[in-house]
């Protein structure tokens, strides 16, 4: 072949294709499907302003509340007005020293609520801690209730005990048979630790015998 013999323009199929289609991709694509990339939510100019006013604002209440934690230098005009006028560092307020003797403490709000409005927060947390206090003082009554009934159910028992001894004394003075009745099943939940009876161990002679030396009618008054 005659070096100016005319390439074989059919022998290069580059020429057919596209461009770009012939070259091989650098990297074998993936079968997963691809994540497409989150784009940051851009805030127009009302957002950022309403953002940059919150952070000014947040800047400044720290910056107050510093300088409320430090005291007046003497050198401020205001302090030595207070000293001309009498007043002595670190002295309460008052003719008699009874009043006040650090400031009234600032609380910096930048909500909405208005004055006299508690935070949501604060008002949450006062109100749990109201209701908690609710439900202690009522457990608190409920248990000194159930005591209460424990010990007037106690005396009841104690007086129907107390009635049938008296019985069983005065049916021996009067030399009569003692009827004793069936005893009540007691409840199931009555205190183990309750005291248990003493018999008797001492008799009269007579009525008038027992009239002149008992002490009472009561357990208390034996």
């Amino acid at each position: 072949m005659a070096e100016n013999e005319e390439d074989d323009y059919m022998g290069d199929l580059s020429h057919f294709l596209p461009p770009g289609a012939s070259s091989l991709p650098s990297k074998t694509a993936s079968n997963k499907p691809e994540v497409p990339n989150k784009k940051r939510k851009v805030l127009n100019w009302q957002e950022r302003k309403k953002l940059k006013r919150e952070q000014k604002q947040i800047e400044e209440d720290q910056k107050t509340l510093v300088n409320l934690e430090s005291a007046i230098p003497e050198s401020n005009i205001g302090f030595k007005m207070l000293k001309q006028m009498g007043y002595t560092p670190g002295s309460a307020l008052g003719k008699e020293g009874s009043g006040r003797s650090e400031p009234v403490g600032l609380e910096i709000r930048r909500g909405r609520a208005g004055i006299g409005k508690e935070d949501d927060k604060v008002e949450k947390m006062r109100k749990e801690m109201e209701k908690a206090n609710r439900d202690r003082r009522t457990e608190e009554e409920l248990m000194e209730t159930f005591g209460s009934h424990l010990k007037e159910r106690w005396k009841d028992k104690r007086i129907v005990s107390n009635f049938h001894k008296a019985d069983a004394v005065l049916a021996q003075l009067e030399n009569r048979e003692v009827v004793t009745e069936k005893k009540e099943e007691e409840d199931v939940g009555k205190d183990e630790e309750e005291e248990e009876e003493e018999p008797i161990t001492e008799e009269y002679e007579s009525t008038e015998a027992l009239q002149s030396n008992c002490p009472g009618i009561t357990e208390d008054d034996h």
